[in-house]
């Protein structure tokens, strides 16, 4: 087996394993499936847990649909008291969307429920494991860090 061979069918076993491990905290009472969030609600719940606040202009860009689709999902949202609309302080002809603390409380409870499942499985890893765990989730990290740089 050459090398790019078996670099393939490494790469491939990791994808497999990490898909299957996602199929399993899939499975576990997860605060995503336990909610009423269409997937485009989903997604403007992350960007702003990501950003901060954004205009309906920037939601739109974002999601890739219009103006019209991004007021009616930030209306749904806000009914369910998880986005509040506001005034741009700096041009008053934009409303800026930003999550409530309960929309705040949605996504910690989302990051929460896959890191407590994480967690427990650890906790069954020797140390001499960990320790490997660690070095390639940094080497990973680091990597990632340096493509998103790239990219920028």
């Amino acid at each position: 087996m050459s090398v790019n061979d078996e670099r393939e069918d490494l790469i491939r076993r990791i994808s497999e394993t990490q898909r299957g491990l996602g199929r399993l905290f899939a499975q576990h009472q997860s605060p995503l499936f336990a909610s009423n969030l269409t997937m485009r609600q989903l997604k403007v719940v992350m960007v702003l847990s990501i950003t901060g606040s954004a205009s309906g202009q920037d939601l739109a860009h974002n999601l890739g649909v219009g103006l019209g689709t991004v007021t009616g999902i930030v209306d749904r949202l806000v009914a369910q008291g998880l986005v509040s609309r506001h005034e741009d302080p700096q041009d008053r002809r934009v409303r800026r969307v930003e999550l409530t603390p309960a929309g705040a409380a949605l996504v910690e409870e989302i990051n929460n429920a896959g890191f407590t499942h994480y967690r427990r499985i650890m906790d069954h890893l020797d140390t001499e494991t960990l320790r490997a765990l660690d070095h390639v989730t940094r080497t990973i990290r680091a990597v990632a860090d340096k493509l998103a740089d790239d990219h920028d």
